[in-house]
């Protein structure tokens, strides 16, 4: 396995082992979860949702650092702003050996509120997953965002996202999961329904040729 993808895979569990011993649950998202998932492309950094409305992030945040000295803060560089940004300080040297941690909670840019029954675990890694749909859709919502986004850097990730959908998609079609799924009644209805809304948009920018996949999930397109 590349030495980045295992570095970022013992930093994920390494955080989430911290949160377990505080009695608290978590799940992955983003690009190591899409890994975890079987999508080939090497992650860049951990997103790393955790279940509970008893914390803030920035106090999520500092249990990692005063239980991990590799785990620090460092201010936002953006203007105004009150959060600091977590990373983790690989011991392999200095070339390289920084990796971005985003500490999440439900609600935050919808993200779900997963029952902890629903979280997936996956051999070989065995680390705690957002159940596959909803990955997916969030992935969606992300490629969407970067769409309607002003930013250059934002614009310059939507063919990555939509490989990484495209993927995840045959992903989902292969398990033979649906959105109509007794296992999915717990998901917000809003959800699904920004969802079909999205999903216009991006057989039409996006991809065209991923319409009956969408349809074998549940989705009327």
């Amino acid at each position: 396995m590349d030495s980045s993808r295992q570095r970022l895979l013992d930093i994920a569990r390494s955080a989430i082992n911290i949160f377990a011993r505080r009695g608290l649950k978590c799940c992955l998202v983003g690009s190591v979860a899409s890994y975890a998932y079987g999508v080939p492309r090497v992650p860049k950094d951990v997103d790393l949702v955790v279940l509970t409305t008893h914390y803030d992030q920035e106090t999520l945040k500092e249990m990692l650092v005063a239980a991990d000295s590799r785990f620090y803060l460092v201010p936002s560089r953006k203007l105004f702003a009150t959060y600091k940004v977590l990373w983790y300080r690989s011991d392999l040297g200095y070339y390289g050996s920084r990796y971005k941690v985003d500490i999440l909670l439900p609600g935050i840019m919808n993200i779900p509120n997963v029952p902890h029954q629903h979280v997936v675990y996956k051999a070989p890694h065995n680390l705690p997953l957002m159940p596959l749909i909803p990955h997916l859709l969030l992935k969606l919502q992300a490629w969407d965002d970067h769409r309607l986004s002003a930013r250059n850097d934002f614009l310059a990730k939507m063919p990555t996202d939509r490989s990484d959908i495209d993927q995840l998609l045959a992903i989902v079609c292969r398990s033979g999961e649906r959105v109509d799924s007794l296992t999915l009644r717990w998901l917000p209805e809003s959800m699904l329904t920004a969802a079909r809304a999205r999903l216009g948009k991006y057989l039409m920018y996006g991809s065209w040729q991923t319409k009956p996949q969408w349809k074998s999930l549940g989705f009327n397109v």
